[in-house]
This record gives C-alpha cells, sequence and structure tokens, in this order.
C-alpha cells in the first residue's frame, strides 16, 4: 500500500479537503512510521523459515508469516561497511567510494535519515554504526551521524556481554548493561513505548551486531542446544574442515537463537502498542557467513556464493492484508532498499539515488516476477584480500559473476541449491552466460563501471593506503578520513 495524499487531493479536490480539515478538525493522514532492525552476519538460510533443520529462530518464522519475504534478497557488496553506505545512501559502493571497512562516508553523502527529517520524521539510531572511520571506539559526533537525532550507538564494537556506546550528546563512553542484543532492543521498546501516541511519525533504526562472530560469547543456555552431534553441516563443506565448523557452528546459532528471543520481544512490543496498523517494518542482515561451504573458514564473507552473498528480507506495511506470508523469488538488492521505503512512504526519491524503487512489488508481491541485481567486491580485504575482485548478477535463478581477468562463475541455484557445479563455458548454457554477460554489462554502464578495474584503480581513485598484509588501513585524501589510521578486523 502506497500513502498518497497528492493523488487523494486530486481525486476528491482540494476545497472539500481544506474544509474538513477546518471545520471538523480532521488532521493530514500521518506517514506510517519505520522500524528498521539490522543484524550483522545472518544468512538468509540460517532460519526455520528458511528451511535450516538446526537452528531455532521461532519469532523471526512468525514474522516470515506476517510479512513479505524476499527469499533472493542480496548484500550489494558482503561485508559490513560498504553494505551500510549503499543501504543508507541508495547508491553503488563504486560511486561513494565505501568499498572496505573502517572508512568513513562524507557528510556530503544524503542519506536515509536525512532525507526522512526533510519529511518531517523523528530519526533514531540504535547499536553498530560502522561509518564513520574514526576509530572503533571513537565517538561518532553528532555532526557525522547523517540525520539521525536520538543516538545510542558506537561505531563497532563485538563484544556483546560488554558493549560500549554514546548517548546522544553525552562524550563520556557507556556500556549496555547486559548481552547487547536484549540492551538494544529494550531500548529500541522503550523510544517506541514514548513516541506511539506522537503525531510525528519516527524512523527507528536498531543496529544488532550478532550472530557476527566471536561466536563463543553467545549465552551458555543457547549454546547448550546446539550440540554438534545434533548439528547437520550442509554438503558443500568439506569434511577436512567439519571440526573446525562445528566448533564455530554452535555458537553462531546461538546468537542466532539469542538475537530471535530479543527480536520477539520488540516485536511484541510493537503489536502492544498497536503501532503494527500505521508502521512499516524491516528485518534484515549486512552480509552473511560461509562456515565451511566450499571450503572457506568460518567468519568468511566478501564472497559471490549464496551463504555470504545471500541476506534475510522480510518487510511487513500497513494494509499488508492477503500479502502476509507472500513470497518474492525476485532479488532486492541493497541500494534498492530506500528508494523502495521513501515510495511506500509517499517521500520523493532523490535524483542521488541509484537502486531501484521496488515499492510495487511489496505492495503487490508476485513470485513469477523477476530482476537481476548487481553484486560486486570492489577491493577484498583482510581474510579475503587474496580473493579475486568480482562483479557479478543474482536472479531468481542464476548466479552470475566474472572477475578483471575473466574468472567466471554461474550457477543454477534452483537445480544446484549448493552452488557445487560451475556451469560457466559449459556449450548448453552458453546462451544463458552471454544473457547474463550482456546485463551485467549494461547494469555496469549505468553506474559508470562498465570496464571495471583491479582494486588499485579503486584505491587510488579514492585515496586510500593499505599494506601489502592488508594490516594498516589509512587516507591519501585526507578530507574523507581526517587524517585517520585504522587497523581492520579479519
Amino acid at each position: 500500500m502506497k500513502y498518497s495524499f497528492s493523488k487523494a487531493i486530486t481525486a476528491i479536490g482540494l476545497i472539500p479537503i481544506l474544509f474538513l480539515m477546518l471545520f471538523t478538525g480532521c488532521k493530514a493522514p500521518q506517514k506510517p512510521n519505520v522500524v528498521f532492525i539490522l543484524t550483522d552476519q545472518w544468512r538468509a538460510s540460517a532460519f526455520g523459515y528458511a528451511g535450516d533443520p538446526n537452528v531455532k529462530t521461532p519469532n523471526l518464522d512468525r514474522l516470515a508469516q506476517e510479512s513479505v519475504s524476499f527469499v533472493n534478497a542480496v548484500s550489494v557488496c558482503p561485508v559490513c561497511t560498504p553494505y551500510r553506505a549503499a543501504l543508507l545512501t541508495g547508491r553503488y559502493p563504486t560511486s561513494t567510494g565505501m568499498i572496505m571497512n573502517d572508512i568513513y562516508l562524507p557528510s556530503e553523502e544524503l542519506c536515509m535519515a536525512e532525507i526522512y527529517q526533510s519529511a518531517g520524521y523523528q530519526t533514531a539510531y540504535l547499536g553498530k554504526w560502522h561509518l564513520d572511520g574514526h576509530g572503533r571506539t571513537n565517538n561518532v559526533e553528532p555532526e557525522r551521524r547523517q540525520g539521525f537525532d536520538y543516538w545510542k550507538a558506537l561505531e563497532c564494537s563485538h563484544d556483546y556481554n560488554n558493549m560500549p556506546y554514546y548517548e546522544n550528546d553525552i562524550p563520556d563512553i557507556k556500556y549496555w548493561e547486559e548481552y547487547s542484543p536484549n540492551s538494544i532492543t529494550k531500548d529500541a521498546a522503550e523510544y517506541l513505548s514514548d513516541h506511539a501516541q506522537d503525531r510525528q511519525p519516527f524512523l527507528l533504526f536498531v543496529s544488532i551486531a550478532t550472530p557476527h562472530f566471536p561466536h563463543h560469547t553467545a549465552p551458555e543456555e543457547y549454546k547448550q542446544m546446539y550440540p554438534p552431534s545434533e548439528v547437520k553441516l550442509n554438503p558443500n563443506v568439506p569434511e577436512e574442515i567439519h571440526g573446525k565448523v562445528y566448533k564455530e557452528i554452535k555458537g553462531y546459532y546461538a546468537h542466532c537463537t539469542a538475537t530471535d528471543k530479543a527480536i520477539g520481544e520488540l516485536l511484541d512490543r510493537m503489536k502492544e502498542l498497536d503501532l503494527m496498523d500505521n508502521t512499516i517494518l524491516v528485518f534484515t542482515s549486512d552480509h552473511g557467513e560461509m562456515m565451511g561451504a566450499h571450503g572457506r573458514s568460518p567468519y568468511r564473507k566478501q564472497l559471490a556464493w549464496d551463504e555470504a552473498l545471500n541476506v534475510p528480507f522480510l518487510i511487513s506495511y500497513p494494509g499488508i492484508g492477503q500479502n502476509k506470508g507472500a513470497i518474492v523469488n525476485a532479488p532486492i538488492n541493497t541500494p534498492d532498499i530506500l528508494p523502495s521505503l521513501l515510495s511506500l512512504c509517499d517521500i520523493d526519491i532523490p535524483e542521488s539515488i541509484e537502486g531501484d524503487n521496488l515499492s510495487g512489488l511489496i505492495s503487490a508481491p508476485d513470485p513469477k516476477t523477476d530482476r537481476a541485481a548487481l553484486v560486486m567486491a570492489v577491493s577484498p580485504f583482510a581474510g579475503n584480500y587474496k580473493d579475486p575482485e568480482y562483479r557479478g548478477l543474482k536472479t531468481a535463478r542464476y548466479t552470475y559473476t566474472r572477475t578483471p581477468e575473466g574468472e567466471v562463475m554461474l550457477f543454477d541455484d534452483l537445480d544446484d541449491t549448493y552452488q557445487m557445479n560451475n556451469l560457466a563455458g559449459l556449450q548448453e548454457f552458453s546462451g544463458i552466460q552471454a544473457d547474463l554477460e550482456d546485463q551485467l554489462h549494461r547494469k555496469l554502464k549505468e553506474i559508470g563501471d562498465e570496464n571495471f578495474k583491479t582494486r588499485d584503480y579503486y584505491m587510488e581513485k579514492w585515496g586510500y593506503m593499505i599494506d601489502m598484509d592488508c594490516k594498516c588501513l589509512g587516507y591519501k585524501n585526507w578530507d574523507r578520513g581526517e587524517g585517520v589510521v585504522q587497523t581492520p578486523k579479519k
């Protein structure tokens, strides 16, 4: 359902509307609130509703039954900072220069909260930020918060049981009192209680850093739910690394279940406050987790396989009605999220946004619709430093990628669920490969990246420096980071 007061005025006539508002005390229809729940490193398959035979996620399973689910949602660049920049700007990493972790999103970029502020919204941000580039524990100063007013957040930490944050204009560092998903969602619930009756709509962004590693720090009661002897690994996890995977996946699933419980309590509060009827609710993640798939160790992302690339995306909205539980197979990409939300809120979409407006597909979900989503790794870093750069496409059926050197991967994701059979170069798939390559070239041309190059070109273009071991990252162009030098974590 798309809110459009302007259309109502056109249809009924301006004078009767003004008469009714003046003499009956009626107010203009309020735009919907937006609650955006972002998790970290939660791959799309790791939910009960997605068919994972191990993990227990009853609250998000229930949300999936009440929402529209994009089952092929992708992370445009499956790692934290590039994803978050693309989400808040609706622009591609090659357009903003946000191609790695721990770099600064320039204040000149027009971002989600700034757009919502200009439309009369209150704005609030809780949790992990990872867009400031001034040090992971430094305070993100108010002028660098990209339009968010209410603030209880930190640049980046995964110390879930002793998570620091900064509050609004208070310069001293604070710490959440308990396991951070619990503390953050409780604070979000308090925010909702305080603003549920406001005539002014709000944008509440809840950024939870789990189930990102370290996995062993998950609450013990949840780790006990996943003894390795009862966990079933996917067939694309080689047997020789099973031991390493079992060690990590226990805590990964424990974080998932603990986080599901925290989110469930937040959802219950929304229902108690009768907010679901006038709120757009999104649940998603910034990227996935390889967890041993294709021989890649736990912790790894940045890759073009589904385990890293595919993310959950559930959206509920006022008037969802019979669309509850609907499935959309067409991919939604990170830059598509912002323009789609703006359209659902009847807010004009700025020209700077590069993503597509998929509000029509959200309002009228059709499982037969297809489209191609552009994905990329511009400058793989840290544990992925030796991996090649790539550009690629995700459709409802295929995943297609290529590197600057011409290495190609093509998977039929319907017939080959675990992407174990590369079809690139096979004669019987030559037509499909040619069509996908043509689509990829056209999409890259739209963003000025049709002749994409190796990482060195983009590092030089955006003024970044990195040593050969990828241990130190800094800026040649001080305007982007004020001379900050960072040490990215693996």
